[in-house]
């Protein structure tokens, strides 16, 4: 093959200098090289388990600064609700009114049953009665038999027919206050509430 370049440029740097191997160092340099550190070593070498001097502390010394407050408020805050009743259901309110009816009046005649069993045993009517019967007696006959007419079945009775007649105007007079009520809200807007959590 033949050459088609000429000649070649010779540079005398390379050409008659030694090359960087074969260089003799500067009076200057003596001993081995060191490169400049990014970051100085400290004095006593690293703290901490091996912890650096550079990043590694600052991040240390930013977590020691973070600390809680000791005035910062820990209970949370209380959330309250503002609502308001704009309309009641006339059949919800006829069906609850009924049940609560019927047990008052279920209370109503077992509290007159206890009651007359505890004024029986302490004698009060055999005392009321025997009073009666000598105001309102004569020589003829007898007064007014106070313990016969306040029996504990007519009791009973007498106190379920106060329970039934309870019943049925309870649940007409609810029923009648929850249209009362949506006709009313119809024009004021109704009652406002304010709900709020349990602390």
């Amino acid at each position: 093959m033949t050459d088609t370049r000429g000649p070649q440029p010779q540079y005398e740097g390379y050409a008659t200098g030694p090359l960087p191997g074969e260089r003799e160092p500067a009076p200057g340099q003596a001993g081995p090289y060191h490169p400049p550190q990014a970051y100085p070593s400290p004095p006593g070498g690293t703290q901490g388990g091996g912890r650096s001097y550079g990043g590694q502390q600052g991040a240390g010394t930013a977590q020691a600064t973070r600390r809680p407050r000791t005035g910062a408020r820990t209970t949370p805050r209380t959330r309250k609700a503002r609502l308001r009743v704009a309309k009641a259901d006339p059949w919800s309110v006829m069906k609850v009114s009924f049940l609560l009816s019927i047990a008052l009046g279920i209370c109503t005649v077992v509290a007159s049953a206890v009651l007359w069993m505890v004024m029986d045993a302490m004698g009060v009517f055999e005392t009321v009665g025997g009073t009666i019967s000598e105001a309102t007696g004569s020589n003829e006959g007898n007064g007014f038999d106070l313990q016969s007419f306040l029996s504990l079945p007519r009791v009973l009775i007498f106190t379920s027919v106060i329970a039934v007649i309870d019943v049925v105007l309870a649940t007409a007079l609810a029923t009648l206050g929850s249209f009362i009520y949506n006709l009313s809200a119809g024009f004021v807007g109704g009652v406002e509430l304010t709900l709020a959590e349990d602390e």
